[in-house]
């Protein structure tokens, strides 16, 4: 039977590093400052808005919000980036996504400053995560996977990971990230020929395609570690479920995390953690950003 990896654990030991970590920089005057710029009232962005202010106000990070009118027009909408942009006094902007159709969501993605992108929706910030480098931020939900491994003592250096999944929000980042800590790493997607041949000879699998369900005993082996990003409604069973089918996943794994309760419990956690890294970068290097 497996261990099952919960993420509130996790959360709750990053926590107490960014409150020390945020104390710290307010004994400075620095106040760590996240921006939610929020257009319209839907549903999914209400919940994670809430979420994430309610882990700002533990972790000691202030919380701005701007909300616009869903018929908000683009001259309005690109004013109020650019003056989250500008402001020395926020330190990361979040900006749900998608846009309203009328707004140009390619255009406002590549005009967040990269310096204050805490959810890693930039080039910046992707090119950072994939050069290994501090520019920008990872994806929280990619980091997230990550911070769960590091908690549980993986040890990364050697072992076969498969990431099932090669969106621009999991997959690949996390794919990278992975390599970066010197695991080999296979990435399977849509057009691979017989995926479950390739998860079954891996020693982690993390489960990001968004697939409810998809991956079940044939795709498995004993022993393995099962890390699943994804999160959806399962109508017929009346639950939410992720990328794992778990009774069958249960029984063969070493570790696996449960959805819900695994990786997105660390989410909003991690988006906590890149405001204050972004406060302590943008303190050290004071000064406008200009695009």
């Amino acid at each position: 039977m497996a261990e099952i990896w919960k993420g509130a654990p996790v959360a709750a030991a990053l926590s107490e590093e960014i409150a020390a970590e945020a104390a710290a920089l307010r004994e400075r005057g620095v106040e760590p400052t996240l921006a939610i710029l929020r257009v319209g009232e839907r549903a999914d962005d209400l919940a994670y808005e809430r979420g994430a202010m309610k882990r700002a106000e533990k972790v000691g990070v202030a919380v701005r919000n701007l909300v616009l009118p869903a018929d908000v027009d683009s001259e309005r909408f690109f004013a109020a980036l650019d003056g989250l942009n500008r402001d020395p006094g926020v330190h990361g902007i979040l900006m749900f996504r998608p846009l309203p159709k009328q707004l140009d969501g390619e255009k406002a993605r590549r005009m967040l400053a990269p310096e204050k992108d805490v959810d890693g929706c930039t080039d910046g910030s992707l090119a950072g995560v994939f050069t290994n480098t501090a520019l920008g931020f990872p994806p929280c939900t990619a980091q997230a996977a990550m911070e769960l491994l590091r908690y549980y003592s993986v040890e990364l250096k050697g072992k076969r990971a498969v990431v099932i999944g090669r969106s621009l929000v999991i997959g690949r980042p996390v794919a990278m990230m992975l390599m970066h800590a010197n695991a080999t790493v296979t990435v399977c997607h849509t057009r691979t020929a017989d995926v479950p041949a390739i998860t079954r000879e891996a020693d982690i699998i993390v489960a990001a395609s968004g697939q409810m369900e998809s991956v079940g005993a044939a795709y498995l082996r004993p022993g393995q570690i099962l890390i699943d990003v994804g999160i959806g409604w399962n109508e017929e069973k009346q639950k939410l479920c992720g990328d794992l089918r778990f009774e069958e996943a249960e029984p063969l794994a070493a570790a696996l995390t449960p959805v819900p309760g695994g990786v997105g419990n660390v989410t909003s956690t991690v988006l906590c953690k890149h405001v204050v890294e972004a406060a302590k970068r943008q303190s050290a290097r004071p000064g406008r950003i200009e695009n």
